[in-house]
């Protein structure tokens, strides 16, 4: 039975816990490969970060806004990236960064709070559905004893990991894991069912942290990649990863690309801080032999409007491109951009089911032997996993 102060400890934990039991044990071993989940929250406007130049119809839609060539760095003849993105250009040199055009989903909803659901979710316009998109298919290749945890989320919200079974943590920062100290509650029992389902959780919730702490307090070298708040959480992706913590999903997150007004100025900003952070990643995963393992994907609740406001910004919009970088990549450019003359309603039509990607990571990077969205799979993206 537990006694008062067990209970205290576990109800001041149980903000890690899932709601549901854990997933019964499967077959699997990990096979070391992970996805680092990057959120640009607010809604990222994909027309300004991989730019069509040489379309005479986005200046026209962005007499303002629209980025002049001292602005642009050039990946082809049509196409270039924001410079704020410099950064990131030795990863599509070495050819370790992809983009995917005009990722999208039918009948678009543009309230931030709806469209994230179904990013984080693999829904569509008309509803999201019950987990997280790579919940499922995770906790069924692995069991909880498998790994250290199912995923774990540095930075954002956990919609994400939602309604899962599995082990799926936050934490703000991987120095919470060093010499950890969980309650000891393998011995508690309750005959309540609801209780003793928390119990059953709480107890392979502990042992999971006692792994994560024993790992991260023997960690010897930790990094520090420079930067702001991404490159914090950047930092502790790698010191999870170098401490040898088996973590198939890492989520973190960027804030602000809710970009109405003063769009140029803020979203520089924004892409500046979002590729010294990856760049960051890059380098110290190089030197810990873990770039290849790794695959970081950005996603957005949608992209902007195509055409700018009045106040030098841009409205809620439709489809966006996304990138996708890592050491085991075929880089380049995938799918085909939105036509700038066939909008609707003011809007870029998506070109691709941002559901297609999810198949992609979820079959050939991560090769689990379940893929609920393999439907939506795409063949222009099966070159993509190298």
């Amino acid at each position: 039975m537990m006694n008062r102060r067990t209970l205290l400890q576990l109800a001041g934990t149980a903000a890690l816990l899932p709601l549901l039991p854990f997933a019964e044990s499967r077959a699997g071993s990990f096979n070391g490969r992970r996805v680092i989940l990057l959120e640009l929250a607010g809604a990222n406007d994909g027309l300004n970060t991989l730019v069509p130049y040489s379309d005479d119809r986005y200046y026209r839609l962005r007499p303002t806004i629209g980025l002049s060539a001292k602005k642009l760095v050039n990946l082809n003849d049509d196409f270039a990236l924001h410079n704020g993105l410099s950064d990131i250009m030795p990863l599509w040199d070495n050819g370790e960064l992809a983009a995917v055009h005009g990722l999208g989903y039918p009948a678009p909803n543009r309230s931030h709070f709806k469209s994230i659901a179904l990013w984080e979710t693999g829904g569509d316009g008309n509803r999201s559905q019950r987990s997280g998109w790579s919940t499922h298919d995770v906790e069924h290749a692995y069991a909880s004893t498998e790994l250290d945890a199912h995923g774990i989320a540095l930075g954002g919200g956990m919609g994400i990991f939602s309604n899962a079974q599995g082990n799926w943590l936050s934490m703000s920062t991987a120095d919470q894991y060093t010499n950890l100290s969980t309650p000891q509650i393998t011995t508690a029992t309750s005959n309540n069912t609801a209780m003793a389902i928390l119990l059953d959780n709480a107890k392979v919730l502990q042992t999971s942290l006692d792994r994560l702490s024993t790992k991260m307090t023997g960690l010897r070298k930790r990094v520090n990649i420079p930067g702001g708040a991404l490159s914090k959480q950047m930092t502790h992706a790698v010191n999870i990863i170098n401490a040898g913590i088996d973590v198939p999903v890492i989520k973190i997150s960027l804030g602000g690309f809710d970009t109405h007004e003063n769009q140029l100025n803020r979203h520089n900003g924004l892409l500046k801080q979002a590729a010294s952070a990856i760049s960051g990643l890059r380098k110290e995963l190089i030197k810990s032999g873990e770039w290849q393992n790794t695959l970081l994907i950005t996603y957005s609740e949608f992209g902007r409007r195509a055409s700018e406001n009045r106040s030098g910004g841009t409205d809620h919009g439709t489809a966006a491109a996304h990138f996708i970088a890592g050491g085991n990549l075929n880089g380049g450019l995938y799918g085909e951009h939105p036509d700038l003359g066939q909008l609707e309603d003011g809007d870029l039509q998506h070109s691709m089911d941002y559901r297609a990607l999810y198949s992609c990571v979820l079959s050939d990077w991560l090769n689990l032997p379940t893929d609920r969205f393999e439907n939506y799979s795409d063949r222009r993206l099966t070159q993509l996993i190298g």
